[in-house]
């Protein structure tokens, strides 16, 4: 590997190096992810921790065409995991999970190459098209691992990922406006602005325009529909194995409401739940 590529393995307990950076990442969910049994545990924590990898080096300060290196690094890495022969901690851990739950290199390979939209340069979305397809890896391939991770199969859980992830992806982009403007992303559809007559291609002048309300809200009408087909995918599931994706679409599905509360004039007011509302969710669900 090259001087770019991920950290070699230095930990003798790949599972536990996982973990520990899950912990680190500061996500509300660590403590979610550890009430879960032993073996879907770890799993979970290897996708995270893959994920927080991957997406270090998209959001990080190098230039592109280094970022784009190594992600490629991380590409040969998945392509090592399926070999049985990783040189990161991250694919070590994930080794025993690919074949412990039948997870798909398709997934952990759409993971970077959601990675790789958006640290190529500035972001520009064209279309609903590529909204969805940016969407389906970033947010949908992590569904669909994790769901083998829960032990529910692909006609059951695919159907989950499928609206889940577009509608958490959905809440975190509306969400998030100001924070991606400052790194200059926007992933607001162009024909949406266009069609809401907002011809601005820069960021700061398309969320400084008066009509931003109209396409926001427009997002926020398929952030909420794809929240119920969510809700009518997971009455098919056991819900005893999904109640990490329940506690999922309950905690984003609130984090939308209330960002729809404080509107597209206040966009560095930051959204957020509390630690409190989160536990609450768990409780409900069975998770604490």
């Amino acid at each position: 590997m090259t001087d770019t590529a991920p950290s070699p393995a230095t930990d003798s307990d790949p599972a536990a190096y996982a973990r520990d950076l899950v912990e680190r990442s500061g996500t509300s969910f660590y403590w979610a992810m550890r009430l879960l049994p032993e073996e879907r545990r770890d799993g979970m924590f290897a996708i995270y921790a893959f994920c927080r990898e991957v997406d270090d080096v998209a959001d990080g300060p190098a230039p592109p065409d280094d970022k784009l290196r190594r992600l490629a690094e991380w590409r040969a890495e998945i392509d090592r995991v399926y070999d049985g022969a990783p040189e990161t901690p991250v694919g070590r851990a994930l080794v025993p999970q690919v074949a412990r739950h039948g997870l798909h290199r398709r997934d952990l390979l759409a993971i970077v190459e959601g990675m790789q939209m958006d640290a190529g340069g500035p972001v520009r979305i064209a279309d609903s098209a590529a909204l969805d397809l940016y969407c389906d890896r970033v947010a949908c391939a992590v569904g669909r691992l994790s769901n083998r991770t829960f032990g529910v199969d692909d006609a059951l859980g695919d159907p989950v990922a499928a609206a889940l992830g577009k509608a958490l992806q959905l809440t975190n982009i509306l969400r998030d406006l100001k924070d991606d403007a400052r790194l200059d992303r926007l992933y607001l559809p162009r024909d949406l602005l266009q069609s809401h007559g907002i011809d601005a291609a820069a960021p700061d002048a398309v969320l400084a325009h008066p009509n931003l309300a109209g396409p926001c809200d427009e997002l926020a009408g398929w952030a909420d529909a794809c929240y119920r087909a969510a809700g009518r995918a997971l009455a098919a599931c056991d819900a005893e194995r999904m109640r990490p994706a329940f506690v999922m679409k309950e905690v984003y599905h609130k984090t939308l409401q209330r960002t729809l509360k404080r509107g597209w004039r206040r966009l560095d007011e930051r959204v957020r739940l509390s630690k409190a509302e989160k536990m609450w969710i768990g409780v409900r669900h069975g998770l604490l």
